[in-house]
């Protein structure tokens, strides 16, 4: 039986006035998170910046977070190749990671035969240290299709794989293959199909949106594994209305400043914005101060 991970939020990487990691940003978003009850926090992902990060800023904040974390830490472990991932994958290890979320390298599109050969590759190099999960996400990395992930995943070298694609039927075929008896954890990794993943089987959440609304992301999987459909629809509502904000800004802009907003420092934004959308940002600003009070109310009913 696959163990079910909950909601495990996607965390930014807060940065000082230079762009250089803000340690006790970091930490005091970690102290914000685990006292929410998240189930988890993985650094590093799209949500996390990390193309513009080096391994070695990398390593040294992992390091520390998984001393100051109270709640399980997973790495992302993606980067322009393989030797880069793996020598990440060992320093997440040997900090005491929970977990690697290992996504296609970034930047060049590759085909499917390339990302076989990839991931066998990284299986051979860093062994069964900690559990490594297949991260699917094609806005931002090559596709992996779902016969790719099978493959992998029927290897035994996977511990399950995050499936950030949208595609219903992507998601469909990997459940299916779950429920057959393949053993793997099968985790959704996109915000605004939460809901319906985990009412379809899903065993946890790679939320980026629980970064800056852990409270409500958390209520809403409470309520869909209690089985409360009419709580969970009206949960579901409220965060649909947070996340068709955040599209609207250059990734992740949006999450950033709402993170922001809940009293912590993220640092600068670093994508510069049109006066248009540092005008329409400022509209999110007090629509979302507006939103909070309600939706606290909400979930803390839930």
């Amino acid at each position: 039986m696959n163990q079910d991970l909950g909601v495990i939020a996607a965390a930014i990487t807060s940065r000082g006035k230079r762009g250089d990691v803000d340690f006790g940003a970091v930490f005091e978003l970690i102290d914000f998170l685990s006292a929410s009850g998240i189930r988890g926090i993985v650094f590093f992902s799209p949500a996390g910046e990390y193309p513009s990060l080096s391994i070695e800023e990398r390593g040294r904040l992992l390091y520390l977070a998984c001393k100051r974390s109270r709640v399980p830490l997973y790495a992302g472990v993606g980067s322009a190749g393989l030797d880069a991932s793996v020598a990440l994958a060992r320093e997440a290890r040997d900090a005491g990671a929970a977990g690697l979320f290992l996504p296609p390298p970034y930047f060049f599109r590759y085909q499917q035969d390339d990302l076989v050969e990839f991931y066998l590759q990284f299986a051979a190099q860093t062994g069964k240290g900690a559990a490594t999960y297949i991260s699917n996400a094609p806005a931002f990395t090559s596709e992996i299709h779902v016969e790719t992930a099978l493959h992998l995943l029927a290897t035994g070298w996977f511990a399950g794989v995050e499936d950030a694609s949208g595609n219903l039927e992507t998601f469909s075929r990997l459940h299916a293959a779950s429920a057959d008896g393949l053993p793997f954890t099968l985790l959704s990794g996109m915000d605004s199909a939460l809901a319906g993943s985990r009412c379809g089987g899903a065993h946890g959440a790679i939320s980026p949106a629980a970064c800056a609304i852990p409270e409500l992301a958390i209520a809403l999987d409470s309520a869909i594994r209690a089985g409360d459909a009419r709580q969970a629809a009206r949960l579901d509502a409220l965060f649909q209305e947070f996340l068709e904000w955040l599209p609207q800004f250059p990734h992740p802009v949006g999450l950033k400043v709402a993170t922001g907003l809940r009293g912590l420092k993220t640092g600068p934004l670093s994508m510069p914005l049109t006066p248009e959308k540092q005008e329409k940002l400022e509209r999110f600003r007090e629509w979302f101060q507006a939103w909070l009070p309600t939706a606290k109310k909400l979930y803390a009913d839930a």
